[in-house]
């Protein structure tokens, strides 16, 4: 008899311990911890894309350029929050909703270009000369987007409020003239369950 509720005890513990594990959609909003997570940085990068591209800064460089769209990079985006953001899925978030806007042409970063420019350097010695990409032939940006991400943090017995605040700022290289600066608030408020004795 003891080894039969060994075994259902066991049993029960085990089963209470399995892991499980549901696929959901990407942009189903699902908030555990209050934190930062990945419906904030699509929220912001698609409304703040939004706001820099209906901004007069794009007519006029286009009216002054002949109709040609701006070429634009994404620089920093700091996170200066009280948390780990992982920066570069918003820097990927922001880059995407402007490529897939149609309104400004795009350069890679200075990281993706060290490798890009280590393959033409490849290609200069292992290539065909006809299928050999030749250097200078980079398109330069005409404006780099920079930012920030900031936090405010206020919290008592087991409550607290989350607030954030997304600073984006776009520059034009030639003249560091900034043509447009962006904000985006995010306010949470996270209630914690008590854990009764």
């Amino acid at each position: 008899m003891k080894k039969f509720w060994t075994v259902i005890f066991a049993v029960l513990v085990l089963t209470g311990c399995a892991t499980s594990v549901k696929r959901v959609d990407t942009k189903e909003v699902i908030d555990l911890s209050g934190r930062w997570n990945d419906t904030d940085s699509r929220l912001v990068s698609e409304e703040m894309i939004n706001d820099v591209l209906s901004r007069p800064w794009l007519r006029k460089f286009m009216r002054d350029h002949n109709g040609n769209l701006p070429v634009v990079i994404v620089g920093t985006v700091r996170n200066r929050s009280h948390e780990h953001i992982n920066v570069q899925t918003f820097v990927k978030d922001l880059e995407r909703a402007l490529i897939n806007s149609g309104e400004v042409d795009f350069v890679a970063s200075s990281l993706e270009r060290g490798e890009i420019r280590e393959e033409r350097r490849d290609q200069a010695v292992h290539s065909t000369e006809e299928t050999a990409k030749s250097e200078g032939e980079e398109i330069g940006a005409d404006f780099m987007l920079q930012g920030t991400i900031n936090s405010i943090m206020d919290k008592v017995e087991g409550k607290a409020v989350v607030f954030y605040q997304v600073n984006l700022e776009l520059v034009a290289i030639e003249s560091n003239r900034k043509v447009w600066i962006g904000e985006k608030k995010i306010k949470k408020l996270v209630k914690r369950a008590r854990i009764k004795p």
